[in-house]
């Protein structure tokens, strides 16, 4: 019997794999963020797989949505893991505290990676794997990037004090977790923080801050046979603390048209060939799935050229957001179409809710052909309980 995919919301993963431990527990507001978000891999599971997430308004909000969207998956508790055989699981991202709990939960070894498969994706998820691979893609004057793994008080004190803004980052940590913002001043509360986390973590990277003026990634997909083939782009925005906000709803051509205002459409081609080979290199056998590579558009006032590709900010092994987007246009969106993909937390209990109504009111939903022409879609239930959501916005055609 052929396994059936198992589709699962687990955005702590990052953290877990900082942790590393087999009984790690997410804080607080993670395990919201999965209650609240669990509907979420529908929108990119393939046809004819489960997604976990508890039933009730989960199970009547999938029905909804499958009344007007081709969305063919199967909502599926944590109960029947274990009456149901042969389940492949899918989640975010792999680390060694899911590991356990899907194989208590009643997931055949079999079908979960190895432990020692865990600890090389821990490896491959260090930022020091971006560091290294950074110049072997800056390769012409197009391109720019400085970034540094550093392990002792002394080249951190230097870096910081050598750049009037500087950023420093945690090497296992994601969605804008772990970094610190340095204006040319190594304070005792950094080297804290410095040494704190290279105790844990081995180093600190430090890199300049560049005068950015787009975030966008190139997401893979590794097939685990040696081969890593582009998927798309991700053109996002950040928060001013680098916390991810929510994605632009284009083709992948429009997003080309985009980029190539500031930097030639041949640097962004060749980039992206380059990197399937070089991920490819990277990662060889050892891991399957989707992958992004986040980047930067900088700016360099009195330079020539005047704007130029970071071509390696981050690496996620892992599924993204970006990758999310991208399934959202590439089968739910009417082919031309324009808007926006979120990801929105309310502090309090109500506050979903109000904002979910007001949206859904004045940006009414128009569907046709099975696609979203025009308006607001909530991707997940939003109940008076909810503080995370997950929407999209598409524009009217003009």
């Amino acid at each position: 019997m052929s396994s059936q995919r198992l589709y699962l919301f687990n955005p702590d993963n990052d953290l877990a794999l900082a942790n590393g431990d087999t009984n790690y527990m997410p804080p607080a507001s993670a395990r919201q963020m999965v209650a609240d978000l669990a509907l979420l891999p529908v929108w990119y599971a393939e046809a004819e797989s489960f997604v976990l997430a508890p039933s009730a308004y989960n199970q009547a909000f999938l029905k909804e949505m499958q009344a007007a969207l081709p969305l063919p998956v199967t909502l599926m508790t944590a109960s029947e893991l274990a009456t149901t055989p042969s389940l492949h699981p899918m989640p975010w991202g792999w680390n060694a505290a899911l590991r356990k709990q899907l194989g208590q939960g009643g997931i055949s070894d079999n079908e979960l990676p190895a432990p020692e498969a865990i600890v090389k994706l821990r490896y491959l998820s260090h930022r020091q794997r971006a560091v290294e691979l950074l110049p072997r893609l800056q390769m012409s004057p197009g391109f720019c990037g400085q970034s540094a793994y550093l392990t002792d008080a002394e080249a951190w004190k230097h870096f910081v004090e050598t750049h009037d803004h500087s950023l420093l980052k945690a090497p296992l940590s994601g969605s804008g977790k772990g970094l610190n913002r340095c204006r040319g001043v190594f304070s005792s509360f950094v080297s804290g923080w410095c040494a704190r986390v290279a105790h844990t973590q081995g180093g600190v990277v430090a890199e300049p801050v560049y005068d950015k003026v787009e975030d966008f990634a190139m997401e893979f997909r590794a097939d685990g046979k040696g081969t890593v083939c582009f998927a798309g782009y991700s053109l996002f925005a950040t928060t001013a603390s680098g916390a991810y906000e929510g994605n632009l709803l284009l083709s992948d051509e429009a997003i080309e048209q985009r980029l190539s205002a500031y930097v030639p459409l041949s640097d962004i081609k060749q980039l992206r060939q380059r990197l399937e080979q070089e991920l490819a290199a990277l990662i060889g056998f050892d891991y399957v799935g989707f992958l992004g590579v986040d980047m930067m558009i900088c700016r360099f006032a009195d330079a020539d050229p005047l704007y130029r590709i970071h071509p390696c900010v981050e690496i996620n092994l892992r599924m993204n957001m970006g990758m999310v987007a991208r399934c959202l246009y590439d089968r739910y969106v009417v082919p031309g179409g324009e808007g926006v993909f979120r990801v929105a937390y309310h502090a309090t209990p109500g506050e979903a809710l109000t904002e979910h109504e007001r949206m859904a009111t004045e940006y009414p939903l128009r569907i046709g052909g099975g696609r979203v022409l025009s308006g607001y879609l909530p991707l997940v239930p939003v109940t008076a309980r909810s503080l995370y959501t997950a929407w999209i916005r598409i524009d009217p055609p003009i």
